[in-house]
């Protein structure tokens, strides 16, 4: 059956999953927004709409929302570490709450939120302030899908392959293959995949989908046309 084109807000547009996020969209024929500050105007990827505006401020991001989008929440700290706690309470926080409220105010038929594995033994301070983001999300009552992702490997972003032989060996252990599991790695494509399955397939009204790391890692996407 023929997915109908979304009209998409993605905030976050030009970091390390919304500039390879947007192509993806647009490739499969949704309209897309891109929430940004005006100094990075030049860098939305081609094809999506760019909306200045700044992602703390409230007031901005309800004035950039509208009722029928889905609202893809990519901003955060980048190469997130345990050394960024204040910067986590500083940029996260505050976008995901000004993102809630602008959400409920625009009454978005879908939020997307990119949130953490969790629980988790390290990373507190970045896991606790996503936590709140999820907190936040229920609270408000919003028709949301909330990804938890562990660490994401693409350019840049490919140390933790280091971990693979302690990551086989915790899942071959019963007492820590469930954590294994639950903490695995995926790529960013599992990630753009995931993440465009999510604003392809709601949720029922009023209900919070969660997609952990398993779900992540099963995620493709099948070839598809343009619409445009």
């Amino acid at each position: 059956m023929a997915i109908p084109p979304r009209s998409v807000l993605v905030t976050g547009a030009t970091g390390y999953m919304g500039r390879r996020l947007i192509p993806a969209l647009l490739a499969r024929g949704h309209m897309v927004r891109a929430l940004t500050r005006a100094a990075s105007r030049d860098r939305v990827p081609q094809g999506a709409d760019a909306v200045i505006g700044d992602a703390l401020n409230p007031a901005e991001m309800t004035s950039a929302a509208h009722a029928t989008d889905t609202l893809v929440h990519l901003v955060g700290t980048p190469h997130p570490s345990p050394a960024k706690a204040a910067e986590f309470r500083r940029v996260d926080l505050p976008s995901v709450a000004a993102a809630v409220q602008a959400a409920s105010q625009a009454s978005l038929s879908h939020f997307v939120y990119v949130s953490v594995a969790q629980p988790a033994p390290a990373m507190r301070a970045f896991l606790a302030v996503r936590a709140e983001g999820e907190a936040m999300i229920r609270a408000a009552g919003l028709t949301a899908t909330i990804l938890r992702p562990w660490y994401v490997l693409g350019p840049g972003h490919r140390w933790p392959l280091l971990l693979t032989p302690f990551y086989a060996l915790a899942r071959a252990v019963p007492s820590t293959r469930e954590g294994a599991i639950r903490l695995g790695l995926v790529t960013i494509d599992h990630m753009i995949a995931a993440l465009v399955r999510a604003v392809e397939d709601r949720p029922a009204a009023g209900s919070v989908r969660i997609i952990d790391v398993p779900a992540i890692r099963a995620s493709t996407l099948e070839a598809r046309a343009a619409r445009t």
